[in-house]
């Protein structure tokens, strides 16, 4: 995605999106998903952000020695021409997370090959037989792609799902955990509680269905956010 203004907001400051270090949070515009829970709804459908690169690296500028590092969310990052950017808050001296949705494979290849970046959260949004209805893409393979990569490479990542009980019970999450684990996966896997807000993209409200954490299997260890 070419953009002017890939960048629709800056969050300058938090301790919780980046496990142990001090961070800013870049949110870009746009995304290739349609999750109904969404509630970055005004970031998914914006057709231009607020703010250019050149911006993000003056703000930037102004925080070494201040912040760690440098959160690329969304929206989808991975939809935007992150190399260069890359290099350049490299050349500031920041470590990079980035959160993906994993449908852009090849730009986490050579993101994670040429050193670009140090932590990945992985959404896995739901099973197969799930994947379209939640999020509105057909793409599971691509997600699954990025995930025995992150696998075989040995990279620093985490695995997180949201969870709203209309859409996910604790048997599609042990579904998940079971598919997780066949492919290699050995780290915690975060399950984030749906939290209800007046703009997401399915206008979910407070979830009808209870949900039994006590069904949950322990195949994975389970960290709540």
């Amino acid at each position: 995605m070419l953009s002017d203004k890939p960048i629709y907001d800056i969050t300058p400051f938090t301790h919780l999106d980046y496990p142990g270090k001090l961070a800013c949070i870049v949110w870009f515009h746009g995304c290739n998903m349609r999750c109904m829970y969404c509630y970055n709804s005004d970031i998914v459908f914006a057709k231009e952000g607020n703010y250019t690169q050149n911006d993000l690296f003056d703000f930037l500028k102004k925080r070494v020695g201040l912040l760690d590092g440098v959160v690329l969310s969304g929206g989808e990052p991975t939809l935007h021409d992150l190399m260069p950017l890359c290099r350049k808050i490299r050349e500031l001296g920041f470590s990079i997370k980035l959160d993906t949705n994993g449908l852009n494979t090849q730009l986490v290849v050579n993101l994670v090959e040429e050193g670009l970046i140090d932590f990945i959260s992985l959404d896995f949004k739901a099973v197969n037989g799930k994947f379209g209805y939640i999020t509105g893409s057909s793409r599971f393979s691509n997600f699954m792609e990025s995930l025995k990569f992150l696998i075989a490479s040995g990279f620093d990542f985490e695995v997180r799902t949201t969870v709203h009980p209309d859409l996910l019970q604790p048997e599609d999450i042990n579904a998940m955990m079971d598919l997780l684990a066949e492919s290699g996966y050995t780290g915690d896997y975060y399950l984030q509680r749906f939290v209800e807000t007046k703009n997401n993209i399915a206008n979910l409200g407070k979830p009808k269905k209870s949900f039994d954490e006590t069904l949950l299997e322990d195949r994975l260890n389970i960290v709540w956010r």
